[in-house]
């Protein structure tokens, strides 16, 4: 999952697993689950639909009640069929280190609660991996470059390595809380179905 298309994939089905959705509450939910650095248009939101209304994943329906008032068209309504739930418990069951990369780990992280224990500590620990290598990185940067930048570009890059440690603070606590078995969300399944897992 490194395109955009693929984590807005995920996002569509995520959000439509909890409840069918029309096009216009769906765009609000999404621009809040992906961030104002990541603000989706109509453009974007319509051409992914019709492809995950190709491949059978979504369907549309139209509700009945209110459905024609004042002479308005019914607002076409997103829901999941049976085949996008089943994609759906595939993509959260995957854990390989696409999962853990800056651009995927957020949309990842907000289906947690359907995700396996398993595998949500698979991508934590990934997570927490990677951005300590990251930390380790900068701290050697920082000492190669010192006598070299000035002291706002010493500041900006503090700050940077000060927010990737609060990070991994944050993920080690997870972490800590996931293994204690203390973290509260609907139950799902340590193991799901076979055909439903997918190997990275």
């Amino acid at each position: 999952m490194r395109k955009r298309s693929d984590v807005l994939e995920l996002a569509i089905l995520g959000l439509l697993h909890d409840s069918p959705l029309h096009g216009y509450e769906l765009r609000k939910r999404l621009n809040a689950l992906l961030g104002v650095l990541r603000p989706l248009s109509y453009g974007t939101l319509y051409p992914a639909l019709k492809t995950l209304l190709d491949r059978g994943w979504i369907r549309e329906t139209t509700p009945l009640v209110g459905a024609t008032l004042a002479g308005k068209r019914a607002k076409i309504v997103y829901e999941l069929t049976a085949e996008g739930k089943e994609h759906f418990q595939s993509l959260v069951s995957q854990a390989g280190p696409e999962a853990w990369e800056d651009e995927n780990f957020d949309v990842r992280f907000a289906f947690f609660a359907r995700t396996d224990r398993t595998t949500r500590l698979r991508i934590l620990e990934g997570r927490r991996m990677r951005l300590q290598e990251r930390v380790e990185g900068a701290r050697q940067s920082m000492i190669r470059s010192r006598e070299r930048i000035d002291s706002y570009t010493q500041a900006l890059q503090q700050h940077g390595l000060e927010s990737v440690e609060r990070e991994v603070r944050w993920l080690s606590e997870l972490i800590d809380t996931e293994r204690g078995g203390r973290m509260t969300h609907p139950p799902v399944d340590d193991e799901p179905p076979s055909s439903h897992r997918s190997v990275n």
